[in-house]
């Protein structure tokens, strides 16, 4: 299949067993033997790929900035950045509902197909196979940056900031969604009960929405904290 072959060149890995790249390609739109169980593998081994990569690359950093770092890297967004990269879009293998619905550009399947993948190549060529494909994958990034240039996550900094301040963690809710299936835009409202303070944010994956509704919570909950805001009053 042309589209698998170009595909290992990208990855620069030739699978001794091309039924298990297919199987990782699959979407379970298209029936049995799906890349869920792949995905379940390729996660972990991301995550280990992704810590040892760092480790090397930042000898003088704390545990902390490592797992913030990394948590960027292996989020849904960053992994549908990085199998669009790759053309998996290309490759997958939908239903025809799913495929005419746009599930090719669906950032939570390409995603979770990115892992499949990973967790393909360690079952066909070992550790050092999959730790080669995050190299390739994500190695410039890595090679290129500071720890600190990664800040926290909206959603992380917004629950310190209020555990800090012994306020209750918030509440994240889907308000509405527009647009057709390929280009779904999601709208999230981030809610503080105990302030009494709502904020909105809207993104292409649930998770991209919250986050956007965290930042503006954020914003707003650092207007009031000045001296003379209502927080200080």
């Amino acid at each position: 299949m042309a589209t698998s072959e170009s595909l290992q060149q990208r990855l620069g890995y030739q699978f001794k067993a091309p039924e298990l790249l297919q199987r990782a390609l699959t979407h379970r739109s298209f029936g049995a033997g799906h890349n869920e169980r792949l995905e379940f593998l390729g996660d972990s081994v991301l995550s280990v790929a992704i810590s040892t990569l760092l480790y090397r690359r930042f000898g003088d950093s704390d545990e902390g900035d490592l797992t913030r770092v990394r948590a960027h890297l292996v989020r849904e967004d960053s992994l549908y950045r990085a199998a669009l990269a790759l053309g998996l879009p290309e490759a997958l293998r939908l239903s025809e509902g799913e495929a005419r619905g746009g599930g090719a550009q669906r950032p939570s399947i390409l995603a979770d197909a990115l892992e499949a993948v990973i967790g393909a190549a360690f079952l066909d060529g070992g550790y050092d196979v999959a730790q080669d494909i995050v190299q390739r994958v994500f190695g410039t990034i890595i090679s290129g940056a500071e720890a600190d240039s990664w800040s926290k996550d909206a959603k992380t900094e917004l629950q310190e900031w209020l555990q800090a301040r012994r306020v209750a963690v918030p509440c994240y809710s889907i308000t509405a969604t527009r647009g057709k299936a390929h280009a779904q835009v999601f709208e999230v409202e981030c809610a503080v009960p105990a302030l009494s303070m709502t904020a909105q944010g809207e993104g292409r994956s649930r998770r991209m929405a919250e986050q956007a509704a965290a930042k503006r919570m954020l914003q707003a909950l650092s207007a009031q904290d000045r001296p003379g805001g209502p927080l200080r009053s």
